[in-house]
């Protein structure tokens, strides 16, 4: 890998991670609309966003290729537990919980981890395994802090974590997953818009400024995404490990610093073991990371040796 990629990676991973992070205020914007009709209008703009991306890329015949039965079943799986995952999200934010949100993607990448020792079978470190007993700590102390809230946090990890369980173990590539995804929600979504709108209750069409929103969705939903799946291709899984605490980081501050969520003592004990967990985490993928290299290093110089 060059420097050059390297960089670009970084850049288009930080891009990512910062978008996903501030994508509270714009939520905030359509805090006149019901959550469920931004969804449906997130599914819609996205979905024609990346027929355009596909068809400018000539992507139609490798991803209809990629689309076995098991495949598509996988996918309307994916496609259900991440328009859950959006919905509450969306809600939380224009109901004042963005705090509650930050909380659950800052759990996610360590019940990622569970869920690869427990469904994948895959060892857990020693390392690992304390930064999931530490996070847990702060999810228990969550209870007494917000037990009202606890539900959104811990609905948000799971359903994004049994997400990415299922598109890592999908065989198909991001562009062609969302897409199938966007297609999958696309019926329900766009029959839902079109209902509310006979009924006139809907929100496109009433003033000009939420329809650029409600379109803008798409860019805002797709484009992350896109930018992600092309820093994974350029960057070690230990960066990503570390880009990923860059979202809910931002989502914390967002709730405190803008919307002026409180902030209690039992609040910042808890963002303090889940922070905690996290850093551990994240120091040993770095490690295990730069071991890995070095073991892989030793042995391509004993083979060149014996050759």
């Amino acid at each position: 890998m060059t420097e050059h990629a390297s960089r670009g990676g970084l850049l288009l991973g930080l891009g990512a991670y910062a978008a996903w992070g501030v994508l509270p205020l714009y939520f905030r914007l359509l805090a006149a609309v019901p959550a469920l009709e931004v969804l449906a209008h997130r599914v819609i703009w996205s979905l024609v966003l990346l027929i355009i991306v596909v068809s400018a890329m000539r992507r139609w015949r490798a991803i209809r290729a990629a689309i076995s039965a098991r495949t598509f079943v996988m996918l309307a799986g994916s496609a259900t537990l991440i328009a859950i995952n959006w919905l509450i999200y969306i809600w939380a934010v224009n109901n004042g919980h963005t705090l509650a949100g930050s909380l659950g993607y800052f759990i996610n990448p360590l019940l990622n981890v569970g869920l690869g020792v427990v469904v994948l079978g895959e060892r857990l470190r020693k390392w690992q395994g304390v930064a999931i007993a530490i996070a847990s700590a702060g999810v228990a102390a969550m209870a007494f802090v917000a037990l009202d809230t606890l539900w959104i946090s811990l609905s948000l990890a799971v359903t994004f974590g049994f997400y990415g369980l299922v598109r890592k173990i999908v065989a198909i590539d991001a562009l062609g997953g969302l897409l199938v995804e966007t297609m999958v929600l696309a019926p329900l979504s766009l029959g839902y818009v079109l209902m509310i709108g006979r009924a006139g209750t809907g929100a496109m069409g009433v003033a000009p400024s939420t329809d650029v929103l409600l379109v803008l969705l798409g860019a805002l939903t797709a484009l992350p995404l896109l930018m992600f799946a092309a820093a994974a291709r350029r960057l070690p899984y230990s960066t990503l490990a570390l880009l990923q605490y860059v979202a809910p980081t931002l989502q914390f501050i967002v709730a405190v610093a803008v919307f002026g969520e409180p902030l209690r003592p039992l609040h910042i004990l808890v963002f303090g073991l889940i922070w905690t967990g996290c850093a551990i985490f994240a120091w040993d993928s770095v490690r295990g990371a730069r071991k890995a290299r070095a073991a892989n290093g030793s042995s391509g110089a004993r083979v060149n040796a014996r050759t």
